[in-house]
């Protein structure tokens, strides 16, 4: 089953790729049935299973992909190929792209850039 679905008269254009706003399908971790998220390119970027949302003005797009219980919120923006999982959280106005993963119970935050083939894992924090 589902948990969530693209809303197709929700959409904006970011760099010249259309996102759109998503929506539960399902209740699920702190999610109720018919809540609105954040913005994404595609169903793939953000998994089906398990609790991963992005809410707010949150942007993923690209190959990127939020999975298990991971959280985008805020203005935080995931992109490239970028993995965001476990129990990880990007907030803020923070970036996470390229081939970087945030994973674990790490926590991207405040203006912080994650980029390249970075690696943020564990309890790490990082913010700015």
């Amino acid at each position: 089953m589902k948990k969530f679905e693209l809303v197709a008269e929700m959409t904006k254009e970011i760099f010249g790729t259309k996102l759109f706003r998503i929506r539960a399908l399902i209740a699920f971790g702190v999610v109720d049935k018919g809540d609105l998220g954040g913005w994404v390119e595609k169903e793939d970027n953000l998994s089906q299973e398990g609790n991963a949302w992005v809410s707010g003005n949150a942007w993923v797009f690209g190959d990127a992909q939020v999975s298990g219980n991971a959280q985008v919120f805020g203005n935080a923006q995931v992109s490239g190929n970028a993995q965001v999982s476990g129990n990880a959280r990007v907030s803020g106005n923070a970036q996470v792209s390229g081939n970087a993963w945030v994973f674990g119970n790490a926590q991207v935050s405040g203006n912080a850039r994650v980029s390249g083939n970075a690696r943020v894992s564990g309890n790490a924090r990082v913010s700015g």
